[in-house]
């Protein structure tokens, strides 16, 4: 069974309270329908920084986060990991400001995972920046992640829009 790196964005959103903003309640839905209907085609993984950043904020709505978190394996934090990450970084394949972003995508790649799933766009499945960071991830011989967005595995599955 192929394997998942679940990153915070994916839990925030699937957890959270449906926004009145159109865009963003859109992005939840797909959170919330990839959640129920591909979760079960894989196995699930995350990481000790995916659990402290779902941790922070609001005491309920983290609760809501670590729910989903709960019982899922934890891929290490390493100084492989945080090497990894750094190089990004430095590469200037991701801010310094998102040099937690960058760990997501190091953690996911040395534990060998098949996909990373987020719906941080912007430092993480950045179009503009991930043929870079398959690049390097190739270089450095972690050419089998690939980062995801849940919209991607959904083929088109909305509820809400006819079949054209």
């Amino acid at each position: 069974m192929d394997s998942v790196y679940i990153e915070t964005s994916i839990v925030s959103h699937a957890s959270a309270r449906p926004s009145f903003d159109t865009q963003i309640a859109a992005i939840q839905r797909q959170a919330r329908t990839w959640w129920s209907v591909e979760r079960p085609n894989f196995e699930l993984v995350t990481s000790q920084l995916v659990i402290d950043e779902a941790s922070a904020g609001d005491p309920l709505a983290a609760a809501d986060r670590l729910k989903l978190l709960d019982g899922l394996p934890t891929v290490p934090i390493d100084d492989d990991v945080r090497a990894l990450a750094r190089e990004m970084v430095s590469a200037s394949l991701m801010p310094h400001k998102a040099a937690a972003d960058a760990l997501h995508v190091a953690a996911a790649a040395v534990a060998g995972i098949q996909y990373l799933l987020t719906l941080n766009c912007k430092h993480i499945a950045n179009a503009h920046e991930l043929p870079r960071i398959y690049r390097m991830l190739d270089k450095r011989g972690f050419g089998r992640l690939l980062i995801c967005t849940p919209a991607e595995f959904l083929g088109g599955v909305n509820d809400d829009e006819p079949d054209s």
